[in-house]
Parts: structure tokens; sequence; C-alpha cells
């Protein structure tokens, strides 16, 4: 097979990473939804040890992407764990007939992409995909506000008090790293931002955003797929010009991050919880909440997702054969207050 038949046989993948809350999973929803023939699949890493991105994709029940064609890696961010579960994840997909013309690959908010498209490179690998390209997810809204996820200015308070903690801050290094190895970044909650918020955002991303790199707006996750897909690229062949923050590390870990669970009962008021989890937020310095739970009198299930402060929900489809149990992720940083967070959200103390 000549050199050029090989690449047209590789599958290609976009890599889709971007902080906490950044809107990647409603990016690639609409993706989903709007595949136009193409057969795709989806591999979605979560830093927790529970999947909620995996679920609310398999939500959209689009033929193009069958629910056993979103593989959801958990407890684990994909940078770290690319031999013991990507690469099964990925062996798993190109094993499915018929065969996938298109792979999204949706990193945990935390990861470094560098490492997972260097992986690329593996001999068990390169044969079989390419990168298309690497897209990185920012939030338009907070990057207008001098900020790469939300209002950090209490995080960077305790941070200064603790002197335990490294003064590097992680969540700057995990967001350059991100922008660093882009291909093309998107912009979203761009319909909360008016001329003069997208001026001062594009020019937060200045500093770090590579040579030649666009910038698109998205609203709501609404963008053409044709934006994003079919770049063709190659990422994994100029990876290694790609300067980050870790090129120089070893190994690296998230032991900057905590991360853990709530079991959240069934509400009679799904506004109260946004405006506790908001609460919850700004007082024990949570980064990113997101889960579904039972409200009373409904048969469907609300999908709550927090951002800092601001927090939404909806209702995504009915309850089906899994428990009528609601389960928070709460991702912060190290130190994250537990007990606080479940005293804002009303719930009785862990044992």
């Amino acid at each position: 097979m000549t050199t050029a038949a090989a690449s047209l046989a590789r599958v290609p993948c976009t890599i889709v990473t971007g902080f906490l809350g950044s809107g990647k999973t409603t990016l690639i929803r609409h993706v989903l939804e709007h595949a136009r023939g193409r057969r795709l699949a989806v591999i979605v890493n979560e830093f927790g040890d529970v999947g909620i991105d995996g679920e609310i994709l398999r939500g959209c029940g689009v033929e193009s992407c069958p629910e056993e064609n979103i593989v959801e890696l958990a407890n684990g961010c994909i940078c770290c764990t690319v031999a013991d579960d990507f690469v099964p994840a990925l062996d798993a997909i190109l094993s499915r007939s018929p065969r996938v013309d298109h792979i999204l690959i949706e990193t945990s908010g935390l990861a470094l992409p560098k490492p997972l498209v260097q992986a690329f490179l593996w001999p068990a690998i390169r044969s079989r995909v390419t990168v298309d390209g690497v897209v990185a997810v920012v939030d338009g809204a907070a990057l207008a506000a001098g900020q790469v996820a939300h209002d950090l200015d209490a995080l960077a308070r305790q941070r200064a008090a603790d002197g335990a903690l490294d003064h590097d801050d992680p969540i700057e290094e995990v967001f350059d790293d991100q922008i660093a190895c882009a291909d093309l970044v998107v912009m979203t909650k761009a319909d909360l931002l008016d001329a003069e918020g997208e001026a001062r955002a594009r020019a937060a991303l200045a500093p770090e955003l590579p040579a030649a790199v666009r910038v698109v707006t998205a609203r709501a996750g609404a963008l053409d797929p044709a934006l994003l897909l079919g770049l063709g690229v190659g990422t994994e062949a100029d990876i290694a010009n790609r300067r980050t923050h870790h090129d120089d590390e070893l190994d690296h870990d998230h032991d900057d991050f905590d991360s853990f669970v709530l079991d959240i009962p069934e509400i009679a008021d799904p506004a109260d919880l946004s405006a506790r989890l908001a609460g919850a937020a700004e007082r024990a310095g949570v980064l990113r909440a997101k889960g579904f739970v039972p409200v009373a009198g409904k048969a469907m299930r609300l999908l709550v997702q927090g951002v800092g402060p601001r927090v939404s929900h909806q209702y995504d489809r009915a309850w089906g054969a899994e428990p009528r149990a609601g389960r928070l992720v709460v991702i912060g940083l190290k130190g994250l207050d537990r007990a606080a967070v479940e005293a804002a959200l009303g719930l009785p103390a862990a044992a």
C-alpha cells in the first residue's frame, strides 16, 4: 500500500479539549445531531469516577452515532491512562461494523492534550488513525471577565494563604497547555458577549495562541460541523513543536484537584437546587458540578450543570432502566471542602 493510500485508510480523530465547563459536551452533541450522514463515534473521558458527559451524549438518540459507538472512560484523566484506557477504547471502536467515518475524543477538563496526541505515533495506533485536528474549547464569557473558567478571586486568596499549595497556578497551566496544542479554538457562550466582551476574550487568548490558529465563536454549542471535522492537520506529526508547561516532565499528575460524588435525593424545586449549588461554588470554591437529579412529580430527569457560580438546569429525557437516583460530580482545587458543599446543598454530612 502506498503512503497516500495508507493515509486514506486511517480513520480521522478530532480531539476536543478545553477547561472544566467550557462547553465541550454541548459542542459535541451538536455535531452528533448534525452529522450529515457521517458515521461517528465518541470517546468521552471524565476526571471523576462517575461519567455524566457520556450519558448526556447517549441521550442524543441520533442514528449516525448509536449508543454502542459512545465509549466512556471514567476514573482517570485520559492523558495519564493512554495505554490502559484509550488504546482498548480505540480498538473497540475500530472493530465496529459498519466502519466509523470519524472519531471524536472529548478529554476531561483537566487533561493535557499533548500526551494523547503523542500516542497517535505509537506503532499500534499510527497505521489505523490520525489526528484530524485538536479543537480547544474556551469559555468566552469567563475570558472576557479576565478568568479562564469563572471568578477565581476567592480561590486565589485561598491558595495564597495556604503555604502547602504550589505557587504555580494549575488552572492557568492546564488552560495554557490546551491552547498551545490547538489547531482550532472554539469560543463558546458567545451569546453572553457583546462586541467589546468578545474583543477582550480574544485578546486574553492571544499570548498563548499558536500562530495562524483560527478562533471561531459558538452560541449554545451550535457550530457547523464542517468547521470542526475535516481539518486534515495530522497533528501527531507536528506535536513535538508545540511547547507546553509540562514538556520537561517525565510524568505528571492532577494532585492539584479534588473531585467527589454526592448522592442527591429527589427534589421539589430545581431553581432552589441551582441557587444552593451557586452558593456552594462561591463559598467552597467549586470549579465544576454536573449530574442528574430526580424531581418530585416529574417523569423526566433533570440535568444540572455548574461552572463556578453559573448554574443551569434542564430536563433532558425520561428516566429509563437506571435507578431514579440523583448523583452530582463536584470538582475543585485540592482541599475542596466536601462538608461545606454538602451543607450548602442541605445534605447530611458524609459518615
